[in-house]
């Protein structure tokens, strides 16, 4: 056995030992300020499931969190199982592109794909092809002072098609984090490069835990996550703080207000603290994502020294919810002593380092129709490592995760076409499509 892998009792701080472990990435691999992306790669050539095995399950029995009660998984959805590795694999459907860190889809009908590179550019995939000319070009005004600023996020309005803006998050040439949206011009491949409205700044005092993550929630609301600042076990508290967007999951209404209006019911939408926080107590989260299927929410936060985390969320959880750094480092003591009353969402599981690995890349639900067994399977990986897991609840509450691949490939983040099917990027340059054998 390498390590050990946990299965968080979400309603308490007790937890499940198994045998088997995992780890978490890119953003921000674990040991504070000499953090870095790693940046080569071997070609990855090894993409057949491993014989390594898999993590046993539970042994014991495990209550499940109230907010897992509070989304109950709708009756005609089966709870979801994880299928056999052996009869699928990962094949490569696109390469060469410079340091990408996300492909995603427009939701328009077009069935394209878009890959953003970290140097400041996003690249279209259309009907297999990559376009020549980039969708976006903004390479002039991104900074990367540091390995884990750039180009970092890229989301669709619900509503492209007709609305035609998209959003992206980046850090400009002083280092700092800028949330910014673009126009679509009369070329479907090519954006408006002029069209550039900037909807939120925020300060970044170091050159990592930037996180960079921005994506549309199922309640229309445009959600973007920021990491800690940065340096190493948040020496300014930022996770913590109502003040400061740092370590926080942020959430604005794009389709209201001057140039973007507060939803109602944000934690601090009548005051007290910064009204664009929905959620914190995150280290670095790197790549959040929603069903979308149920709507429920899962969260990748990258660790500190030891432990790497999943967070879940239900559907229509309530705003104000603390994930518990830099208290907690996943379930374990961190630092300090939280108040009287501290209460914060325990991780569905938590792993160490160990064996290659060093940091969460957060995944999508499957919810393609291609591989139906797939149905409802969180996938996620370690960067480091090249391993992807498959994170499933059971219909008894509990939470499985189990190792599936191990590629030859440092994995910097997962996506989803429009038909569900999912994908995943490497380093190198390379993007994978999960297939049947």
């Amino acid at each position: 056995m390498l390590n050990t892998l946990r299965r968080i009792k979400t309603s308490s701080f007790s937890t499940l030992l198994l045998a088997f472990p995992l780890l978490l990435l890119v953003a921000a691999c674990s040991s504070g300020t000499t953090e870095t992306l790693p940046t080569a790669e071997s070609n990855p050539t090894s993409l057949q499931p491993d014989d390594l095995g898999s993590i046993p399950t539970v042994t014991a029995e495990q209550e499940a969190s109230p907010q897992s009660e509070a989304s109950a998984t709708p009756e005609l959805i089966a709870a979801p199982s994880i299928p056999d590795p052996d009869q699928y694999s990962w094949i490569e459907v696109g390469r060469g592109f410079s340091q990408p860190l996300l492909v995603t889809n427009a939701g328009d009908g077009s069935g394209r794909l878009f890959v953003v590179g970290q140097e400041g550019l996003i690249w279209v995939i259309e009907n297999g092809q990559v376009l020549s000319n980039p969708f976006l070009d903004i390479r002039a005004q991104v900074g990367r002072s540091g390995n884990e600023q750039g180009l970092l996020g890229l989301a669709f309005h619900p509503n492209y098609a007709e609305d035609g803006r998209f959003f992206v998050n980046y850090t400009d040439l002083n280092g700092d984090t800028v949330i910014a949206s673009f126009r679509a011009s009369g070329d479907a491949n090519i954006a408006e490069a002029g069209s550039q409205t900037i909807l939120f700044q925020a300060e970044q005092p170091y050159a990592n835990h930037n996180g960079g993550h921005l994506e549309f929630g199922p309640d229309g609301y445009l959600y973007f996550g920021l990491g800690d600042g940065g340096s190493q076990g948040d020496p300014n508290n930022n996770a913590q703080s109502s003040n400061s967007p740092l370590g926080k999951l942020l959430r604005i209404d794009v389709d209201n207000g001057s140039p973007y209006a507060i939803p109602p019911d944000n934690l601090y939408a009548n005051g007290g603290g910064l009204p664009e926080i929905w959620a914190y107590g995150l280290r670095n989260p790197w790549r959040f994502s929603f069903d979308t299927l149920t709507g429920d929410l899962y969260i990748g936060d990258v660790g500190q020294n030891v432990w790497e985390e999943i967070n879940f969320l239900s559907a229509g959880s309530a705003s104000g919810l603390n994930f518990g750094w830099n208290y907690f480092e996943g379930s374990h003591s961190y630092a300090g002593n939280p108040p009287a009353g501290f209460d914060s969402v325990q991780p569905v599981i938590e792993y160490d380092h160990g064996s290659g690995r060093c940091s969460v890349t957060g995944g999508n639900v499957y919810r393609g129709a291609e591989l139906p067994a797939w149905n409802g399977v969180y996938v996620y990986a370690d960067y480091c490592s090249g391993e992807v897991f498959g994170l499933v609840q059971d219909a008894d509450g509990v939470w499985q995760s189990e190792h599936l691949y191990s590629l030859d490939a440092l994995i910097t983040s997962f996506g989803l076409d429009e038909q569900g099917e999912i994908y995943l990027l490497s380093r190198s340059g390379s993007l994978f499509k999960l297939v049947a054998q």
